[in-house]
């Protein structure tokens, strides 16, 4: 049987009780449906996780004994983070759990010329605050032990001037990519990766003209991944499973699974 997995923002210790935050608790009832008596699973995003079991302290309150550690074996050796042009709704939601899914370090939202959804203020903090939720029930659904960070949007432009000083300081910093279905190279052409990769996505109706050149100066180079246009979406779940069977987790390496 499965054991069902909860996330908690707090230091836990074998043979320690660990009370659950209301997040973790709401989870852990509403939705995983688990009693006093229950076996989970706890991980807070630094690595490994710990065997624990749902249980009733001396105020009658629900917490969780910690058992067992075990370290860190879901995460790629393979470090990528997405660069994703803020789509709408259900489509951006869709794109973090998969990417979540598929391994990613890290979710940069960035604000282009096509992007539709405008952000600002509340809006801005809540829509944040959604994302990570999505990017942290979809770690507790495939496994992962460590959690992709989801920064504060902003502006393509701004996110390309700090990259390009960034891989001015360091060349080695490691490779940028941005996908363009018109590009002369293919992705599963590129030489073998060893470093940071960072996968530039556009929103609906994809990165303006000038936006790709301003990329291409930041040192992202063009790649396509086959003759048809994909939507955003789908963009970011090709290139992220591409890249991991050709450098990261999918080739074998540790056995893998499917689950709802």
């Amino acid at each position: 049987m499965r054991i069902p997995r909860v996330y908690v923002d707090q230091p836990l210790a074998s043979g320690a009780d660990c009370p659950l935050d209301r997040r973790a608790l709401d989870h852990a009832i509403k939705v995983l449906r688990l009693r006093a008596g229950d076996p989970l699973c706890l991980f807070n995003g630094q690595g490994g996780e710990f065997a624990a079991v749902l249980a009733r302290g001396a105020d009658g309150a629900l917490l969780a004994q910690v058992g067992e550690f075990t370290p860190d074996r879901r995460e790629s050796p393979l470090a990528v983070r997405l660069v994703q042009g803020i789509s709408r709704g259900e489509r951006m939601d869709y794109t973090l759990q998969k990417a979540v899914e598929l391994g990613v370090t890290d979710i940069v939202p960035v604000i282009t010329e096509r992007t539709v959804l405008r952000l600002a203020g509340e809006r801005a903090e809540r829509r944040l605050a959604h994302w990570r939720g999505v990017v942290l029930a979809a770690c507790e659904q495939s496994g992962r032990t460590r959690v992709p960070a989801v920064a504060e949007p902003c502006a393509l432009s701004e996110y390309l001037a700090e990259y390009l000083a960034d891989h001015s300081a360091d060349p080695a910093a490691g490779a940028g990519l941005l996908l363009d279905w018109a590009a002369p190279d293919a992705l599963t052409d590129l030489a073998a990766l060893t470093g940071p990769v960072s996968v530039l996505i556009g929103p609906e109706g994809g990165l303006a003209a000038a936006e790709r050149q301003a990329a291409q100066a930041a040192g992202y180079r063009p790649v396509r991944m086959g003759p048809r246009i994909l939507r955003t979406e789908t963009a970011a779940v090709v290139a992220l499973a591409v890249l991991q069977a050709l450098a990261g987790d999918l080739g074998g390496r540790r056995g893998a699974g499917v689950g709802p």
